[in-house]
């Protein structure tokens, strides 16, 4: 059971219950992940193995000189670098090979998670910090586990192994050295700490560029049309500096980290090294006891150098693992109930339904009731603000009530399983969800259905009369949201796509409301078809366009005023007619 998952706050989270949580990623690659280590061990027998040649150099070459020597150490030499070599390829390729995978699986979690996130949790958070999170903190943790770990293990080994191979040479010096032990702990725990605070702050920053940089392309004709390039860009300036700075602060921290840790060594080091010299002076060491002691004590700062720069990426992998597994520990949304309909007759009763935003201000709805038969046509209107998408976005459940309860076919919707309720339901709203993809594609939408079932449904919604003149027809490419085609031409192959869907109950959210008077002639066409033998659902600002319904209803404060048809409400002379009145006036 995860932190999350046992009611403890992210941030009660330990650095260690998150890095080994980590670690857990590597149990399905352990065997890459041994020989990757084994690689790294490999590799530090060989940085120790130089103190050894180091002894020999001093007393079989200066002290007494052996013309066997001559052949065998050059001879050493080589296999020694053969060797590093060969540790060098497997750790590096073992621990990428490892690092990818691991990337990979939480880029699926990450992904697969936000697909059964609530829109609950979406409204909440920004979709640009949420693909920072699916791109940026995932390389990051990929690191910490398997590189810096690499690193890790290998710059240890090698510092023990000196460290032993000081203490062979000479115990008491080696005692004198290690009093430097107690203050180099505490400066890496004091340099952890801010890597790891840092760190976060830098994800965060990423974040906020993601989150500019999205809105910036997402709308470059508004942003020319009011002339905003300079506002966007001091937008894009204050997080881009937020960025710099806290990076600043890592590089800062990182800079000097490093010298401060060598001057440590540095001062203890020639300490030791006066020591040792006078050993040798008197008689006490050999000429090459010293030279491998220097050499052990020379080498030990490399991998206390690289060890000090490992708590970098390691607490920055901590802080991604963190906003990495907040995202895949956030509760999904419910499954609902057992009941599977092959196909419901579309009845539809709100019964006392209440809703209120999180975090909005007061209720969206107010003990709403409203009875819709099978097959009928209810248009909702009203004012911005009045309650109609909150409306029909309750009926899929993208919504839970805060109480009363929604019925279809006489079942509360909260016993259907919520993926057979929404198969029930099609959708056309007024901003098109086109994907980079062909047409054929997007109308099928991961429908496994046959080409002649595509065709049908893009003739009837008259999809095919511009497709024909396509040099490549259906398996024409639509752009990065449809961009290559008019809103016209996407509005219909949204329409194609709830043709196929098939389903016995329909939503329409202002799906013509943004289109000139010959699209709209054309889509009305194809709704018409669309809606036949459903219950339709219709959320409508033009009223013109929904005067033909079988009942219309007007919501008002987040309650339904008054219901009944076009000629009804107008003789009525109430809010309908007055809205009416408006519009038709303008």
């Amino acid at each position: 059971m995860t932190p999350n998952q046992q009611g403890r706050a992210p941030g009660t989270v330990t650095p260690w219950e998150t890095y080994r949580r980590l670690l857990g990623y590597l149990r399905p690659h352990r065997g890459m992940f041994a020989l990757g280590i084994l690689g790294a061990m490999l590799f530090s027998a060989t940085m120790v193995s130089f103190t050894g040649f180091a002894k020999i150099f001093g007393d079989d070459i200066f002290e007494n000189p052996s013309p066997r020597m001559v052949v065998l150490l050059p001879f050493g030499l080589v296999v020694l670098f053969v060797l590093r070599g060969i540790a060098d390829f497997t750790q590096t390729y073992c621990m990428g090979y490892v690092g990818r995978h691991i990337v990979k699986r939480l880029r699926a979690q990450i992904f697969d998670r936000l697909m059964l996130l609530p829109l609950t949790y979406s409204d909440r958070h920004s979709s640009a910090a949420l693909q920072s999170t699916l791109t940026f903190n995932t390389e990051q943790v990929g690191q910490a586990a398997t590189d810096s770990v690499v690193v890790f293990v290998r710059e240890a080994l090698t510092i023990v192994g000196l460290i032993a191979s000081l203490f062979y040479y000479n115990a008491r010096l080696a005692m004198i050295a290690l009093t430097m032990g107690p203050l180099l702990a505490w400066l890496v725990t004091l340099i952890n700490r801010k890597f790891r605070r840092y760190g976060r702050r830098i994800q965060d920053s990423v974040g906020d560029i993601t989150r500019v940089a999205k809105e910036t392309l997402d709308a470059p004709r508004i942003i020319k049309i009011y002339n905003a390039q300079d506002y966007q860009g001091r937008q894009f300036e204050a997080v881009n500096e937020r960025n710099r700075r806290s990076v600043m602060r890592m590089v800062l921290t990182k800079g000097l980290s490093n010298p401060i840790v060598q001057m440590v060594m540095a001062v203890g080091s020639a300490f030791v090294l006066s020591i040792a010299l006078s050993d040798r002076v008197e008689g006490r060491m050999t000429g090459g006891d010293l030279l491998a002691f220097l050499t052990s004590l020379a080498m030990i700062t490399q991998p206390l150098r690289s060890l000090v720069g490992v708590a970098g990426p390691i607490q920055q992998g901590i802080a991604a693992g963190q906003s990495i597994f907040e995202i895949i520990d956030e509760p999904a949304e419910p499954a609902g109930g057992t009941l599977k309909p092959e196909r419901v007759r579309g009845e539809i009763d709100f019964d006392a339904v209440s809703f209120s935003y999180f975090g909005g201000q007061g209720a969206a709805l107010r003990d709403v009731d409203l009875h819709i038969a099978a097959g009928e046509m209810v248009a909702i209107v009203g004012r911005s603000g009045s309650g109609k998408s909150t409306l029909v976005s309750l009926l899929p459940r993208f919504y839970d009530v805060d109480s009363g309860a929604i019925r279809v076919d006489g079942r509360d919707t909260r016993e259907y399983d919520l993926a057979g309720l929404r198969e029930q339901i099609a959708l056309v709203s007024q901003d098109v969800v086109l994907f980079n993809d062909t047409i054929r594609a997007n109308i099928a939408f991961g429908r496994e259905v046959s080409g002649e079932a595509i065709e049908g449904a893009a003739t009837a919604a008259h999809v095919m009369e511009f497709v024909n003149q396509l040099p490549v027809g259906l398996d024409t490419v639509v752009g990065d949201r449809g961009v290559l085609l008019s809103g016209g031409q996407r509005q219909r192959i949204s329409i194609a796509r709830a043709l196929l869907k098939n389903a016995p109950i329909l939503i329409l959210d202002e799906a013509t409301s943004a289109l000139d008077t010959e699209s709209e002639r054309i889509i009305q066409g194809a709704l018409e078809r669309l809606m036949e033998n459903r219950t339709t659902l219709v959320i409508a600002h033009r009223l013109s366009t929904v005067e033909k319904a079988d009942r219309i209803i007007v919501m008002d404060g987040g309650r339904i005023v008054e219901s009944g048809t076009h000629g009804e409400l107008i003789a009525r002379n109430g809010q309908y007619a007055a809205l009416h009145r408006m519009q038709f006036s303008a």
